[in-house]
């Protein structure tokens, strides 16, 4: 998996994988402002697509003789609302404008997705998708902003919360896979699965 997402990892392995984490050293920033007049759903799966194809490449270079089958699954995850894709907004400042404009309102958490198969270091086989989850927003005060941006923890996920920690108090409702708002949708990893000839039970830990 080429995430450092906790909430992504927790997903898979509560499914019945366990897959090893190798990050990719993607400038999402970077890239972002090349794909500004992309759709929002074009600009999700163009991220993870990047990130999967750093990780090809790390893998390739680990052992370029492997003969192996992997399996390689990437993901990036946004918000839109507004009209405007969001990211993570890194400072406080920034999740607490966020927030105040969110409250009371609903966005779309769009989750782009990329599985790769390699046989060795070549790629065998590759498919890609993005999937949309409506969020509804609970329309919290002032200090209660506050008090969670002063955690920390929307600094540095998509769209400045997440559903699985302190800002699962604050999501009155979703509509759509619950798994995708913690950044990786499994129906979604499992028909890619399926396209590329690959039957997901046959990953499961035994």
């Amino acid at each position: 998996m080429g995430s450092a997402s906790p909430a992504r990892l927790t997903v898979l392995r509560n499914a019945g994988l366990s897959p090893r984490v190798l990050v990719s050293d993607v400038d999402e920033d970077a890239l972002l402002e090349k794909l500004i007049t992309a759709r929002p759903d074009e600009i999700v799966v163009r991220l993870a697509q990047a990130k999967a194809d750093a990780v090809i490449a790390a893998i390739a270079a680990e052992d370029p003789a492997a003969d192996a089958k992997t399996i390689v699954l990437t993901c990036d995850s946004m918000l839109l609302f507004d009209g405007a894709l969001t990211g993570k907004p890194h400072r406080p400042d920034v999740a607490s404008a966020q927030w105040r404009a969110m409250r009371g309102h609903s966005g779309e958490l769009i989750t782009g997705h990329c599985v790769t198969v390699l046989q060795g270091p070549d790629v065998v086989g590759s498919a890609h998708s993005a999937h949309s989850t409506t969020i509804h927003f609970d329309d919290i005060d002032d200090a209660t902003i506050d008090a969670y941006v002063a955690t920390g923890e929307p600094l540095e996920v998509a769209g400045a919360f997440t559903l699985d920690g302190l800002g699962g108090w604050f999501i009155r409702g979703i509509d759509g896979d619950p798994s995708s708002v913690l950044g990786i949708s499994l129906p979604t990893i499992a028909g890619l699965l399926r396209g590329l000839g690959v039957d997901v039970t046959t990953l499961w830990n035994r």
